[in-house]
């Protein structure tokens, strides 16, 4: 039996991949999902927690408040990189 991988979206109770699967129509296959981790969301104490225990890391000249916003920006987060 031949394996392979497929990303796939899951949209009201069917699986759909992204592009088309190299086997014939009606062939039985087995199926493992594995679903990426959803980013939890940080609240504002959570985000001035990190920061404060990170102090030191980089080197800021800037402003607190710049710093706070680069820290609670998605567009920053790791998982966006």
């Amino acid at each position: 039996m031949s394996s392979f991988q497929v990303e796939a979206t899951y949209e009201n109770g069917v699986l759909k991949p992204v592009s088309p699967l190299p086997i014939q129509d009606f062939t039985k296959v087995f199926v493992t999902v594995e679903a990426p981790e959803q980013a939890q969301a940080v609240t504002s104490d959570e985000a001035e927690r990190i920061v404060r225990r990170s102090q030191g890391i980089l080197r800021w000249d800037g402003d607190v408040e710049t710093l706070r916003r680069i820290a609670e920006d998605p567009e920053f987060d790791w998982l966006e990189s």
